[in-house]
């Protein structure tokens, strides 16, 4: 057996605009519903997790997962500039004690790409107060968050400066990705050291940012290996060397791209593919976690996001025992890992992709809303009750 180490977190995430439902006062339920959006559909009522969270996460755990990873959105918390809903606190302080009820360690993520409708109208993360109005909404989230040993800043934030240079949203994770906004990059590098630093402020939270890592490949072609780094600086590995000195560092892993000497190159027709149109390469978590122990300087890592979109759930089986193979093998050779957390514990809305990238352990009927656990869901758990493949 390929055993894992004593303590770890086994689990799986969601993000509250991808599975809550009615999201009204963020930003992406206002792109949503702006004519001529790139988005194929609205969120709408999505998984209506933000009523069925107790049963969710009551599957997850009877299969045999100890960690649930989800966020708490902002503009539920804060839906007008400095009004803030206690009612919604208590709804994610609820959520936090019913995942600790059934026995799941629970990863909060405090920004999961959304936010409120109200702060892009005030100028986004281009605003001078943004680090200042981030800041003052962790301070308004801090008292929930009592006992949580892992705290995620923001999601993301390479694939957020990407989002904010303005180009298509449908591109989150992809061959070709938009250009970054570096100036927005810097924003939210100071806004996750601002939050860090209230964090901190509780015994005993651990705090973090989570990156997109790309797993980039040079073909070897000549002026290849340079422009994979001129590719590949501002859009993944910037954001794992300014991880250096954090309590962990969030890889989110999916697949890989190929950089020639012009630029990033198109999935080649030859190979297996995803729902999101991603080549099969389950090996892109490894190389993930190795890329962000090396850049951060050795800072603890966390895999709060791997997995595939497929409607054959034989494949997401294999894709992730391929993945924690590789996980292994990083683990083997000294890196300290210390969570697996599988995208997504249910089937979601994958936001300008709509409801047809199913990545989830666990479907579920759009009419209804029953749940519909799949192979995969008491596959993992086994895993986990063993801690090894």
């Amino acid at each position: 057996m390929l055993a894992f180490p004593d303590g770890f977190l086994w689990g799986a995430a969601t993000a509250a605009h991808q599975v809550e439902g009615n999201n009204t006062t963020s930003n992406w339920w206002a792109m949503e519903h702006t004519p001529g959006s790139p988005m194929v559909e609205p969120s709408g009522d999505a998984a209506d997790h933000f009523h069925r969270y107790p049963e969710d996460m009551r599957l997850l755990a009877d299969a045999g997962l100890n960690s649930y990873r989800f966020s708490v959105e902002w503009a539920r918390i804060e839906p007008e500039r400095g009004f803030v809903s206690r009612a919604m606190l208590d709804h994610y302080r609820r959520m936090i004690d019913t995942a600790r009820e059934n026995g799941l360690d629970p990863t909060v993520t405090l920004m999961h790409f959304t936010v409120p409708q109200w702060f892009q109208k005030d100028g986004f993360w281009r605003a001078d107060d943004a680090v200042d109005l981030f800041a003052r909404y962790v301070e308004t989230v801090l008292p929930i968050l009592d006992g949580i040993d892992y705290v995620c800043t923001i999601n993301e934030p390479n694939i957020a400066a990407m989002l904010a240079g303005g180009e298509d949203a449908a591109n989150l994770v992809a061959y070709g990705l938009p250009n970054p906004d570096l100036a927005v990059a810097d924003t939210l590098l100071d806004a996750h050291h601002r939050a860090t630093e209230i964090l901190h402020s509780v015994p005993g939270v651990k705090a973090g940012w989570t990156i997109a890592t790309q797993a980039f490949h040079s073909t070897g072609e000549p002026g290849a290996d340079e422009m994979l780094a001129t590719y590949g600086d501002p859009r993944d590995h910037w954001y794992l060397d300014q991880s250096a000195g954090d309590d962990f560092v969030g890889v989110q892993a999916y697949t890989r791209t190929f950089i020639g000497p012009e630029g990033p190159l198109p999935v080649s027709p030859d190979v297996e593919t995803t729902l999101t149109g991603w080549e099969f390469f389950p090996e892109a978590l490894e190389m993930g976690v190795r890329s962000a122990w090396e850049r951060s300087g050795g800072v603890p890592v966390l895999v709060t996001e791997n997995g595939i979109a497929t409607a054959d759930d034989t494949r997401r089986i294999a894709y992730t025992q391929g993945a924690l193979e590789g996980l292994h093998r990083a683990i083997s050779d000294g890196i300290d890992v210390r969570a697996y957390q599988h995208w997504s514990a249910l089937d979601n809305y994958e936001w300008a992709s709509g409801f047809r990238p199913t990545f989830g352990l666990i479907g579920f009927d759009h009419e209804t809303f029953e749940r519909s656990p799949k192979p995969s869901l008491a596959w993992l758990g086994e895993v986990a009750r063993r801690n090894g493949l």
